[in-house]
């Protein structure tokens, strides 16, 4: 009995000690595993935690990419607006761009070139404004002068035949017009009290005071201009009744009346003025008259009681005339004696504006205490380069 109790209980002994050994190694084996997946977490999340340190760290220096196109006028821009404030020139001096030296220098008395920003907002108010320039035909030159060729030849024409002969060609006739270009300058002025200003726009100010200036200038010249030191106005050529025209002059048509329309029937000067006008002008044609004699034009009316005058349809279209449009210009002379106050022709074709397409500004801090001048200048010139585009209306009997 006690053997067979003492084996049974041996027996039980020696069948538990496995199971715990194995529950023991588990139970090991499992407390390994969650520390090891706690620290594997732990490193994750230390991980994630420096990469997004590491994005913030990159991202908060940049700016939104407002545009993939590189900016290549923006150091001349910032050295252009560093000059105007200060006087400091030695961004400009030593600009480069695009691995070659950008060319903003003149000589040393000249000043420097415009930033091309501040040149486009110049040019476009001059084009916007009331003047010849916003109908003629404008190019830009590097020389001192711009040459327009006109051919006069009549080319030999006919009908032919397989073995007939064919008209030859005359003797080519060619006229040469020289438009030199002139200087035309502008000196605004301003304190440097408001130059250190920085929420003061000195760029947006020099342009405007400049565009103001060199319309009002370029307006005048580029119709009444005697051509010494300024553009040839049309105005200042040679005028001769349309009957009797030949090139070098322009023709005009007389309204009947010294210093007026004529008293009866009005309005048959203005339509004799426009079929004066050759037929290959007549298309691209317009009038350029004052406010004073649009004022008197707009009142007539032609034999059915209609109006001559409409006014533009839409914002910025101008006014026309017989279908044609106007061009409102102050420069014009008013109606008088003798008076070429209306003009009517294709100014594309009829007159050319030659210019240089850079502008200059010389800083100078000196003349003016405690005012800063600038001294902007530019080069243009302009005069008539098809004298049969042109006509004009001439307040007069004959």
């Amino acid at each position: 009995m006690k053997t067979t109790e003492t084996k049974a209980r041996a027996g039980e002994g020696v069948s538990d000690a496995p199971a715990g050994d194995v529950k023991s190694a588990l139970e090991g084996f499992l407390s390994e595993f969650k520390g090891f997946q706690d620290d594997m977490t732990s490193k994750l999340q230390q991980q994630e935690e420096r990469l997004t340190m590491l994005d913030r760290k990159s991202y908060t220096p940049g700016r939104p990419v407002l545009s993939n196109a590189v900016d290549h006028d923006a150091p001349h821009r910032k050295a252009f607006a560093s000059y105007l404030r200060s006087g400091d020139d030695d961004g400009l001096r030593g600009l480069h761009l695009e691995g070659k030296a950008l060319n903003t220098q003149v000589n040393a008395e000249g000043g420097f070139l415009v930033d091309p920003e501040t040149s486009d907002r110049i040019r476009g108010v001059l084009k916007a404004t009331s003047s010849l320039r916003s109908i003629a035909n404008v190019v830009s030159v590097e020389a001192t002068s711009f040459d327009v060729l006109v051919d006069h030849t009549d080319l030999g024409s006919g009908w032919a035949t397989e073995t007939g002969s064919v008209t030859e060609t005359g003797t080519p006739q060619i006229d040469r017009i020289s438009i030199p270009l002139h200087e035309l300058a502008a000196m605004p002025k301003a304190s440097q009290r408001l130059l250190d200003d920085s929420a003061f726009d000195v760029e947006g100010w020099l342009a405007e005071r400049i565009a103001d200036k060199f319309s009002r200038a370029e307006a005048q010249a580029f119709i009444s201009g005697d051509g010494v030191d300024k553009p040839m106005g049309f105005l200042n050529h040679t005028a001769v009744d349309n009957g009797v025209w030949a090139w070098g002059n322009l023709g005009y048509v007389p309204t009947g009346a010294n210093g007026d329309f004529s008293a009866t029937n009005a309005s048959d000067s203005i339509i004799d003025l426009v079929y004066a006008l050759n037929a290959e002008y007549r298309a691209n044609a317009t009038f350029v008259m004052n406010s004073k004699t649009a004022g008197a034009v707009r009142k007539m009316k032609d034999a059915d009681g209609r109006f001559l005058w409409s006014d533009g349809l839409a914002a910025g279209e101008p006014a026309r005339l017989m279908g044609y449009p106007v061009l409102v210009a102050e420069d014009m002379p008013d109606i008088a004696s003798d008076a070429y106050a209306i003009a009517f022709g294709d100014f594309h074709s009829g007159y050319t504006v030659a210019e240089r397409p850079n502008m200059r500004v010389l800083r100078d801090p000196f003349s003016a205490k405690p005012h800063v001048l600038f001294y902007a200048s530019k080069r243009v010139g302009g005069d008539v380069s098809d004298f049969g585009a042109i006509k004009l209306l001439k307040f007069a009997i004959s």
